[in-house]
């Protein structure tokens, strides 16, 4: 009985060889296995990353070591880079938001809006449409006759477009609407429920300054505070 069990056992270890994830498992879940083969750590050589040279393990995870530091030093830089970046973005926002507040005449408080984000926040082209203002401001330029069509895309925009400009029709606003190769398209409205009572465009000869992966933040805040302002010439 004992001879056939034995036999049996073998027959299966053959048909079921142990594996390298078998091997790994042990020895993760065996932390004192090179505690006592201390001499395998001297003797096990492996090829170094940065050439054909053998190198023993613990220089390997020496240098394993040194490439995850690099790897955190590389993160921590893009987070300081990106940090300096967004607090010079802020700072831009700041003074743009003074503009807004400091601006007394509401009929050119649409000029003053893209003008200064054309000049702080550096950007090559601006445009925008203000609909349903009060009759005193009809003869205004943001004031003439906007199509339905956009009106129901500003409406449609539940977050500012970003991205290629495929012909919007917004663009057509613009001084030079053949020089925009990326757009961004910020609806105005009094609140996230209300219909859009305007739009305000911006636009790039580079194709990759709004695109579809940027984030949406500020350019949410400068709707917000924009529709704000520009609420005292609605009727």
């Amino acid at each position: 009985m004992t001879s056939f069990t034995t036999n049996n056992n073998d027959a299966n270890n053959a048909m079921n060889p142990i594996t390298e994830d078998d091997i790994a498992n042990y020895l993760a879940n065996t932390p004192d296995f090179f505690e006592r083969h201390a001499q395998l750590l001297a003797q096990v050589q492996l090829t170094s990353p940065h050439g054909n040279r053998a190198v023993s393990l613990q220089e390997r995870q020496a240098e394993m070591l040194r490439e995850k530091i690099k790897a955190l030093e590389h993160r921590l830089m893009d987070m300081v880079r990106h940090g300096t970046e967004n607090v010079v973005i802020a700072d831009r926002l700041q003074r743009w938001t003074k503009g807004l507040l400091t601006t007394r005449d509401p009929r050119s408080l649409p000029y003053r809006i893209a003008v200064d984000l054309q000049s702080l926040f550096l950007v090559p082209q601006t445009a925008i449409k203000v609909w349903d203002c009060g009759s005193e401001y009809l003869n205004e330029a943001y004031a003439q006759w906007v199509s339905d069509d956009v009106k129901a895309l500003a409406t449609s925009l539940t977050s500012p477009y970003c991205g290629l400009n495929s012909g919007f029709e917004a663009a057509n606003w613009l001084p030079e609407p053949t020089a925009a190769m990326s757009i961004a398209l910020i609806p105005l409205r009094p609140d996230a429920e209300s219909p859009a009572f305007g739009l305000l465009v911006l636009a790039s000869p580079d194709a990759q300054r709004f695109n579809a992966e940027m984030g949406t933040d500020f350019l949410e805040r400068i709707a917000e505070l924009a529709s704000g302002g520009l609420s005292r010439l609605r009727p």
